[in-house]
């Protein structure tokens, strides 16, 4: 299972993970140091969604957080369990 949303398509993205040492400036000290810096992935915030289709089925997705707020899918439509029966007077 891909970690890519099947809207907009964001998937990970490579960055930088800064290790530093040393105490602040403001904090009375000489100033922070940097000692490492290593390669590190950003995750898309993903969430399994069912939504419904055109054709009015449901089906399960992978969406990022960003495509449900902004409303890009419908989520499913959820039917009440029963309906109560309406009496007609005569």
């Amino acid at each position: 299972m891909s970690r890519v949303c099947e809207i907009c398509g964001k998937g990970q993205i490579v960055g930088n993970h800064v290790t530093t040492r040393g105490r602040a400036k403001y904090l009375k000290g000489v100033g922070t140091k940097v000692t490492g810096i290593s390669r590190r992935l950003f995750q898309p915030n993903l969430q399994n969604v069912r939504i419904t289709t055109e054709n009015g089925t449901s089906k399960t997705v992978r969406v990022c957080t960003q495509c449900i707020r902004s409303g890009a899918i419908t989520k499913r439509i959820h039917s009440k369990p029963f309906k109560m029966v309406e009496k007609v007077e005569k």
